[in-house]
């Protein structure tokens, strides 16, 4: 009896694996990896023209924050090798990897923190009041940290969150039979 290592599946062909499968429905690759290359021949007006644009602004720095005043009120930043949030007195930052969301401070309706029992991965959940969540997770150096990035974070949400639930209001009951 003959036995056999991996799969006995062949591999599927067909247009929903290979978009080349059907004629004329992709372009014949030509000599676009050879117009791609750069070359060494550029001239020397290009490469001064580069050299005289101003430099680019920091990301912090934008168009909007460029005359704009920073308040002096608390700062909540945390950040690993992939993951980074930041509040402050313009909302809540998320950035994951190359990807990136921001909310300003209306447009937060609650933010939940959750550490776990065993690990070091802290998490912080922002909900919107469209009933939408981003949850982010962050590695935090070590167990410690946890306690002191809450009470930064609540520090950040005591200054510039305001919760906009109107208290229940008491109805005048008349209770006469």
């Amino acid at each position: 009896m003959e036995q056999r290592i991996g799969s006995s599946s062949q591999p599927l062909e067909g247009a929903g694996f290979d978009p080349a499968f059907i004629p004329g429905l992709t372009s014949p690759g030509s000599g676009e990896a050879e117009e791609a290359k750069p070359t060494d021949t550029e001239p020397e007006d290009a490469v001064e023209a580069a050299d005289d644009e101003p430099a680019a602004k920091a990301p912090e720095e934008t168009e909007e924050t460029a005359g704009e005043e920073v308040p002096d009120g608390p700062v909540f930043e945390a950040a690993d090798r992939r993951a980074k949030i930041v509040a402050d007195h313009r909302g809540v930052r998320l950035s994951l990897d190359d990807q990136a969301c921001e909310f300003r401070w209306d447009e937060v309706g609650a933010v939940e923190t959750e550490t776990p029992r065993f690990g070091k991965r802290f998490t912080i959940t922002v909900h919107t009041p469209d009933r939408r969540w981003y949850p982010i997770e962050i590695e935090a150096p070590s167990r410690a940290s946890f306690t002191e990035w809450d009470e930064q974070l609540d520090a950040v949400m005591d200054e510039y969150f305001e919760d906009e639930t109107p208290e229940p209001e008491k109805e005048d009951v008349d209770e006469t039979d």
